[in-house]
Order: C-alpha cells, then structure tokens, then sequence
C-alpha cells in the first residue's frame, strides 16, 4: 500500500464495511506507522479491489473503532489484524485465504506469539477455517459491543 491508494482504501471501506466507518486518517496512520502490514489487491481490469491493515499490538485489547493509535505496541504480544476489505468481485476466488496466509507468514517471521482479530461482518466461519478461534473474556466482550452484538475477538497461537 502506498499513500496513493488511500482515497481507494476509504471508498473500499465505506462500501465493505457500512456499518464500522473510519475516517481516512486511520489508515494513513497505520501506513505510516507500520507499512509492512499495509496491502492492496489491484486487479488488472478493475483497480483497487481490496486491502489489509495489520499492526503490532496488545494482546485482548483491541484498538477501539475510527481512532488513531499514535504508535504501534513495543513491544507487542499479538500481530493484530485490523482489516482485510474486499470487493464483491475479489470474493470467492482465494485473495482473502491468500491475503491471510501473507500475514500469518509475516507474524511468524516476525516472531510474534499470535495473531488476532475483530471477526465482524459474520465472519466467524472464515476465520476459523484458517484456525482461528474465539476468546471469550467478560470485559474484552464488552469492548466488542461497540462493534455490534455479534463481534468476536479472534486468535491464532503461533508458537
């Protein structure tokens, strides 16, 4: 990802993500603090067809929606995993398996102990078909609720 493509990024969020809205200086931001983390999916014929957004950070303790981090965690105790957006038309063809297996091999050359996730949107079964797996904590719970009802916080142990 490149500062470039941020106009690109935010009309890819707005249409994937309607009801979780963040303002474009959150994903400068995190190009800007952690670009190694930052990817966009450009299609030949299409354009920009989706991103990832993926930083250093603490373990259960999710950064809230639409705010700025000011820093990535040092040191960390998870790879967070903030988005991966897709267009409808980069569905279904292995670019969200693949855009994972990407970030997976980062964190494990990185040498961070796990990934984690917000799984929203009613992605919970993907998540796990990469094992993934649900983390149930009364107070990270609540956090979640400022997501929606159904969000789940989502790990995978590496080491």
């Amino acid at each position: 990802m490149e500062p470039e493509h941020l106009p690109g990024v935010r009309g890819i969020a707005d249409r994937v993500h309607l009801n979780y809205p963040e303002d474009e200086a959150v994903f400068s931001e995190r190009l800007e603090l952690y670009p190694e983390g930052c990817f966009v999916l450009e299609r030949a014929r299409d354009g920009l067809a989706g991103y990832i957004i993926s930083h250093p950070w603490h373990f259960k303790k999710p950064p809230a929606l639409n705010v700025l981090l000011g820093a990535v965690a040092e040191p960390a105790s998870t790879y967070y995993i903030h988005d991966i957006a897709l267009l409808p038309a980069a569905r279904s063809n292995g670019s969200a398996s693949e855009a994972v297996l990407k970030l997976v091999r980062h964190a494990k050359k990185a040498r961070f102990p796990n990934l984690s996730l917000v799984a929203v949107n009613n992605s919970v079964k993907f998540w796990e078909g990469h094992a993934f797996r649900t983390l149930d904590d009364a107070d990270l719970n609540q956090k979640l609720a400022s997501y929606d009802a159904r969000a789940k916080y989502m790990i995978l142990e590496l080491t």
